[in-house]
């Protein structure tokens, strides 16, 4: 079994199979110090000598049988087609209830690719899944073969795969566990029949390509010269045909359905893009080309940091926690990334519009990633993003086309909402899923009206994500009056409205942001305002115009606290949005008593834009006016941390709808205060806050759970500036959704916070 320590504890390791994946585990076994025996059992008696030889075995033999006594983890890397013989070797070998924990108790696992087969293989010789089978793959390999190929980095930061039942014993999952983790591997465990699609399409179908292609130039005449002047493109991709055929065959042969599967949804790409040559269409070779290459560094960024997870339905991440040291202020001119609400939308109605959009100060973040890849997988070329430069290329009103899978938005409320109702008007169905915090976060508040429009839509239990929306549906107008102030609700019901017959009017509660009134204007589409109600008629379209994103009013937010509680600090933020919807936080600071001053204003694209000269001063503790609460519904999780610095009470009503966010704000934000010390009282719809007013330590240090929410994290980064210890902050790794670069820029300005990456499982 595995120890404390989460070193290999096995007395003795069996690897049937000494190839490469056999012969590479024990290398890494004996280099990290493994201080058990290690035996191996391989058809090929050479193989046996050479392992042995190399100092990788300690003992081997060409039979099964002789060899399971005393072997606590037995390790079967063996080709698929050959694992039910060598299960049935192995159950007339082990001591009856073995692998039921029984002492002495035995745990097998596999290195199998594909493992339904395997699954099945287990079924048909131990008429069940036994407590102590673990089946595993690790992704890692080589065109090489054989042991004498084994090599001890073989696994080093690769993926292995579990796929325990329901059935198995969560103790041999541990060892099975610690016996990769010993080898420096990343364990995660999905489903098998969710395993077996992903590797048919990652990995299985490559390599039917990579065989097929030099098949097919090896046939040809002129064969010598093509090898002779292929570039190194044609080197990297066809290097996996030097694989073992053998192998390989028994993996097609394996895990057949899921590759045909593959196999036709390729034909189907390739179809596409045979008639885009054919035509000479540039647009849909563009699309095509445009949406691989940034899907290809878009997952690559998303499984860097495993917020991808959900796709494949993986249960372990990477946890990114800051460590922000005590003291200090601010100073500087900065300019804070683009407004993340006006990214989206910019897509959005770019997509939709006739002509080419070329926006400026695009937001980089995930959020905003997810939603051009999610267009792009709806058949729009998008060129970008360049340094903050995006085109593109609109399709109209009525040119999305169907994607070919769920639309994953990651952790984007809005994307969700702004989504649902811009596609319950398209012909075809489609499926919004996101990461495992909008998962939890509500949608029957754009669901219900949608629904009173016309559209059909599926929620999970509670109204939550997945969204399953139905396409086809003919909409009509309605007039709703939103129960709770909500720009995301009120966007969702406007594009809909696009698509609806007659007029859609919408009543807001209180101001909310109006990013989507202003750009559908810009777009050339009218929208009519008046006191608390907009409308438009849909029918209309929608005409390209360019967009210049202003800086994010709320990623500014955390700046502007810093240097407002900090003494000494100067600092200017340069073309932050000023959208009267949006500026809630200036007012609440002025009011509070901050030196903060707006200069160099202008309008940009129908938005209105300044620097934001912020000076320290002693804040005091207001009672926050009902009327802002909307206009800085997102900018709490920093101000609680001004009231949190000021001299008095601050309190906050009327901000039920922080409870619903991407965590209950105000409740994690009341739990964090808890922490470091700072009295406060939790209320239904807000917060009381009693500052430590101009005390140079206004509370202490200690460790936070942000509880995935950006937000949060932020806030009590910039906390540490008036700690006496220093903060630590977990579960961080969603604010690159919203403000990618934030460490470094917080660096530069003079706060001291780093970031500490773990693997969790």
């Amino acid at each position: 079994m595995g120890d404390a320590s989460g070193q290999v504890a096995e007395s003795r390791i069996l690897i049937v199979g000494l190839g490469l994946i056999g012969g590479s585990l024990a290398a890494a076994l004996r280099a990290g110090g493994f201080g058990g025996t290690i035996h191996s059992c391989d058809p090929d008696p050479d193989e046996i000598a050479r392992g042995i030889a190399m100092g990788l075995i300690d003992h081997g033999d060409t039979r099964l049988a002789p060899l399971v006594e005393g072997a606590s983890l037995i390790v079967l890397s063996v080709p698929v087609l050959a694992m039910e013989s060598v299960m049935a070797e192995l159950v007339e070998a082990l001591p009856a209830g073995a692998l039921d924990g029984e002492a002495p108790p035995v745990t097998v696992t596999d290195v199998g690719s594909t493992k339904a087969a395997v699954r099945d293989c287990a079924l048909r010789v131990f008429g069940r899944l036994p407590p102590g089978l673990v089946l595993g793959h690790p992704i890692a390999g080589s065109e090489k073969s054989g042991v004498a190929a084994a090599n001890p980095c073989l696994y080093v930061n690769h993926k292995v795969i579990l796929t325990p039942s329901a059935e198995t014993a969560p103790a041999a999952v541990a060892r099975v566990r610690t016996l990769w983790q010993a080898c420096r591997a990343q364990v995660l465990e999905m489903d098998v029949e969710r395993h077996d699609q992903v590797l048919a399409r990652t990995s299985h179908l490559p390599h039917l390509l990579a065989f097929s292609l030099v098949d097919t130039l090896a046939r040809q005449d002129e064969r010598l010269e093509i090898f002779r002047y292929a570039a190194g493109g044609f080197r990297d991709f066809t290097r996996i045909a030097g694989s073992d055929p053998v192998m390989w065959r028994d993996i097609f042969v394996a895990n057949r359905e899921a590759v045909l599967a593959s196999l036709d949804e390729f034909e189907a790409g390739v179809s596409r893009l045979r008639r885009a040559v054919e035509a000479g269409d540039g647009d849909a070779m563009l699309a095509i080309f445009d949406r691989a290459s940034h899907a290809r560094h878009y997952f690559d960024s998303l499984l860097n940091q495993t917020s991808y997870q959900v796709e494949y339905q993986m249960e372990s991440q990477e946890k990114l926690t800051f460590l922000a040291a005590p003291g200090g202020h601010v100073a500087g001119r900065i300019r804070v990334p683009g407004d993340k609400s006006m990214s989206h939308r910019s897509i959005m109605l770019g997509a939709l519009a006739e002509g080419i959009t070329e926006v400026k100060g695009f937001l980089e973040g995930e959020d905003s990633l997810a939603t051009l890849q999610a267009f792009r997988e709806m058949g729009v070329a998008i060129e970008g993003p360049h340094q903050g430069r995006v085109t593109v290329h609109g399709v109209g009103m009525h040119g999305l086309k169907a994607p070919s899978g769920p639309l994953y938005v990651g952790n984007a409320g809005t994307a969700m909402r702004l989504f649902s109702g811009l596609l319950a008007g398209q012909a075809f169905d489609t499926e919004l899923i996101g990461d495992a915090s909008l998962t939890k976060r509500p949608m029957g508040r754009v669901a219900d009206p949608l629904r009173l429009m016309g559209a059909v839509i599926e929620t999970a239990e509670d109204g939550r994500p997945p969204l399953k929306i139905r396409g086809g549906q003919t909409l009509k107008g309605i007039d709703y009056d939103m129960p709770m102030a909500s720009a995301q609700v009120k966007s969702c019901l406007l594009l809909a409205g696009l698509y609806a017959d007659g007029e859609t009017r919408v009543r807001e509660p209180a101001p909310t942001r109006d990013h989507t009134e202003r750009m559908l204007t810009g777009f050339g589409y009218e929208v009519g305002r008046e006191g608390d109600t907009c409308w438009l008629t849909g029918g209309g379209k929608l005409t390209a115009a360019p967009i210049d994103v202003p800086s994010d009013i709320s990623s500014a937010t955390f700046f502007l606290v810093a240097a407002a509680i900090s003494p000494g600090s100067n600092l200017v933020l340069e073309h932050v949005g000023i959208n009267p919807t949006r500026i809630g936080v200036i007012n609440i600071l002025k009011l509070m008593g901050a030196d903060l001053h707006l200069t160099n204003e202008r309008e940009v694209g129908g938005e209105p834009v300044a620097d934001l000269h912020i000076r320290y001063a002693p804040l005091h503790g207001i009672d926050i006016p009902v009327d802002q609460v909307p206009l800085a519904i997102d900018e709490f999780p920093a101000l609680f941390i001004a009231a949190a610095c000021a001299t008095g009470t601050t309190r906050l009503r009327g901000a039920e709808e922080l409870r619903v966010k991407e965590s209950d704000r105000i409740q994690a934000m009341a739990d964090g205060l808890a922490t470091i010390g700072v009295e406060h009282t939790v209320r239904e719809d807000g917060i009381d806050i009693v500052g430590a007013g101009e005390r140079e330590v206004a509370y202490g240090g200690g460790r936070i759970d942000s509880l995935g929410d950006h937000r949060i994290a932020m806030a009590f980064v910039i906390a540490s500036l008036r700690a006496g210890e220093a903060i630590i902050i977990d579960d961080c790794a969603n604010v690159a959704t919203s403000f990618p670069g934030f460490v470094e820029l917080a660096c530069t300005v003079g706060l001291q916070v780093g970031e500490d990456t773990e693997v969790m499982t």
